[in-house]
Parts: C-alpha cells; structure tokens; sequence
C-alpha cells in the first residue's frame, strides 16, 4: 500500500469516527436543568417511608432480602471491595490517611490511622444522607441546620448504619461488556448499557439490591499510573429515572462521576446528590472492584452476598468501609 493510500484509509476512518460520535452524542442528549430540577418532584422518595425516616432505601432490605443474599454464599468465599489504604500523597490521593506507630515497647507495639478526608478519593468510604445538601436539605427533608461544624451530623448521620447492611449485591462490569480492560475517562453509561450487561450476565439488580459498578478506575490507574485530575467514566444522569424504577437499596461504585464533561452538562455531582438525597440510596465510594470483577468472571456469576457496616462514629457525615462480596 502506497502512502497515499494509508493516508487516505486513514481520513476516512477518522470522519468515520467522528461520524459515529456526533451521532452517539445526538441519540443521547444532555439532561437539562429544567429536567434535573423537575425529577427532584416527580422521582423523589422523600416520605415513602414516613416523615421521619433516616434509613431511606435501606427499609427495601427486608428480612426476606437478607435471606436471599445469604442463601447466594454458595462457596464461602469472600472478596474485599476496598482500596488497600495509601499513606502517600500523590497527585489522586491529595489527602492521604495518616499513621504513626505510638507505641514502640519491648512487649507490644501501638499504631494510629487517622483519616482527615473520609470523602476524599484516597479512602473507599459510606456516604452518609448527612454528606450533601440540595437547597439547604438532606433526605427526606431534613435541615442543613442539623450539621454544623462544632458538633457534626446531629441526624441522618452514619450511625445509622450502625447494625450493617446486608444484602444481594449485582455486579454491572462495563469493560467487560465493552471487551476493554477499562473505559475511557468521559465515557457516560447509558440505561440501555445496563440493560445490555444484564441480558449478557444474567443478572439484574431489583428492589432491595446493592447496585454495584465498575468501569476500570483501578485496572486504568495499574497500567498508567496515578492521574491527576480525577477523570473518570461514569454514570450518564439519563440513568436517574432508571435508578428510581429499580428501587436499588445501596449503590457502589469506584468514582462520584464522568469527567471530562460535554460542554453544558450538569455539575458532576449531580448523579451522586440526586440518588443519596432525592431517591435516599446510600453510597459506598471509592470502590476497588478488581478483585471482585475477576472473582465473579471466574465463576461466571455476578450476584452474590454483599455486606458493609460503617465505624461508629458519632455524628459522622461518613465512614471508612471494607465492603466484601460472598460467593
């Protein structure tokens, strides 16, 4: 082949590429604001469960769900879904944890962890209703007034969650739909994507469910090293209503959202605020899903046993968490 000819092969598949995006991002407009402010009305969870209520979607684990989910630990065999702690600063750890050995005797040694970013990306944490506000409230109406900085989360906070969660978990593996390793940063996952995977595994998060979703955060960080800037695939917020529909009790997922944005897009957040605040869905963040997307390819099984309990932390907005999968 001539260079001519290469260079010719090659313009055509760039239009060809650039084709394709136009149209993918056309069949998939942005959500407006107008939208965004509407499903705060017509999806919102607030009293479903009573005017008082602080566990949110948590009540759809019922004694019968957590039946469910133990009767799926087929083998006894556990899988961590937490990030190994990282003491160091780097350029996507900014606020690490921090340890010291206190205690250096002859008989016994004594360490300290201390976490000044429960939220931070460095610590794979439980999001608490106490951790974001929309117009001056929480869930299911509850005042910003309720947290201050002198005396923390005085309700909604992680005690909450103090006895567990313990549920059926689903894993939602989105490189291994797409055949990749990872996604690419700014890649935003669609309803049908979900719905894709599910006719593909077989499994399909329900009422009650532990929504669990990897893009690649961890196995893209192993092979590039860390990035600044927190780029990330994520959920598209067309996946509000599906969020809804689902009647998912708790989601789990390596990162808050999709970054680079498409020129006016809501704020990032906007997925993460919505389904804690609006639906009352906890979140368990910052999520290490390698070891369990290999685990469940291995058996070819994507729902299992699925259980997390927080620190006590009195008026915590959050807490670190080692979450694990139970096939």
């Amino acid at each position: 082949m001539n260079k001519l000819a290469a260079l010719t092969l090659l313009l055509v598949a760039l239009i060809v590429g650039s084709s394709r995006r136009a149209h993918a991002q056309n069949a998939h407009p942005l959500i407006t604001e107008a939208q965004y402010q509407r499903w705060q009305t017509e999806l919102s969870n607030w009293g479903r469960w009573g005017k008082n209520d602080d566990a949110g979607a948590l009540n759809l684990i019922t004694p019968a769900k957590r039946k469910q989910a133990v009767s799926l630990a087929k083998e006894g065999f556990s899988v961590s879904l937490a990030r190994d702690h990282n003491f160091a600063k780097e350029v996507d750890n900014p606020c690490p944890q921090q340890w010291a050995l206190t205690t250096d005797a002859p008989d016994a040694v004594t360490d300290s962890i201390a976490y000044p970013c429960i939220h931070g990306p460095g610590t794979t944490h439980l999001d608490s209703f106490a951790h974001v506000f929309f117009a001056g409230k929480m869930w299911n109406g509850n005042a910003r007034a309720t947290v201050t900085k002198e005396s923390g989360a005085t309700q909604q906070n992680i005690m909450t969650m103090k006895n567990g969660i313990l549920t059926r978990g689903v894993l939602y593996d989105m490189p291994k739909l797409k055949g990749v390793p990872y996604l690419e940063p700014g890649t935003r996952i669609f309803p049908e994507d979900l719905e894709a995977w599910e006719k593909l595994s077989g499994a399909k998060a329900g009422p009650g469910d532990a929504m669990i979703m990897r893009w690649g955060k961890w196995a893209r960080r192993a092979k590039l090293g860390p990035q600044a800037g927190d780029e990330a695939a994520g959920f598209d917020n067309s996946v509000i209503p599906w969020m809804k529909k689902r009647d998912i009790a708790l989601l789990v997922w390596e990162t808050p959202g999709y970054l680079p944005q498409p020129p006016g897009d809501l704020n990032r957040s906007a997925l993460h605020n919505f389904v804690l605040e609006i639906l009352g869905v906890h979140i368990v963040d910052r999520s290490d899903l390698e070891a369990l997307s290999q685990a469940a390819a291995a058996r070819k099984r994507w729902e299992f046993m699925f259980t997390v309990a927080p620190m006590p932390i009195p008026n915590g907005t959050g807490s670190p968490v080692n979450p694990l999968a139970v096939f």
